[in-house]
């Protein structure tokens, strides 16, 4: 029995319960944009840990973002598709089609600016590993979004850092 002032220790990890239920909004959320397409003027930044087992992404981005990499999902996306584990979404970056691969425990930060609607995750402590990585592209400079291809009139894509959300 705990005495008076004491307290209990958490054995439902109620803090990891509700990180998971967290994490189910953004996969709610971008399970409706796979679904229906984007929505009005919804849009997502979504802030992931580079390091962490299960991500892909090209080496070169890896190299540019070594901790975090955050992605823009607004108007140049494509074959966004939603997994139990992970989500999978095709960017372009200096003209070049890159499929990425965020597993949903990877995702540090998610914000829907349009609503005002932000959410930060810690995580466990990000064990580098390189762990599905594609081979970098051939002699790229810095990985910029860009214009898309022709089919699409849609703005580019971006990367941009956390940096300037943050409250300091």
């Amino acid at each position: 029995m705990v005495g008076q002032g004491a307290v209990a220790q958490d054995l439902f990890q109620y803090d990891k319960m509700v990180e998971r239920a967290l994490r189910g909004v953004v996969r709610d959320a971008l399970a409706r944009v796979a679904q229906e397409g984007p929505r009005g003027a919804h849009h997502f930044y979504i802030g992931f840990a580079t390091q962490m087992p299960g991500v892909v992404l090209p080496e070169s981005l890896r190299n540019k973002y070594p901790d975090e990499m955050t992605i823009v999902l607004q108007h140049q996306f494509w074959d966004l598709e939603i997994g139990d584990e992970a989500f999978s979404v095709s960017l372009s970056f200096q003209k070049q089609i890159e499929r990425l691969t965020i597993p949903w425990a990877a995702i540090r930060s998610f914000a829907d600016p349009s609503v005002n609607f932000a959410l930060e995750f810690a995580g466990p402590p990000i064990e580098p590993k390189a762990v599905g990585s594609l081979p970098a592209p051939a002699a790229q400079p810095e990985a910029q979004p860009d214009a898309a291809p022709a089919e699409s009139d849609r703005p580019a894509a971006e990367v941009v850092t956390l940096d300037s959300f943050r409250k300091r």
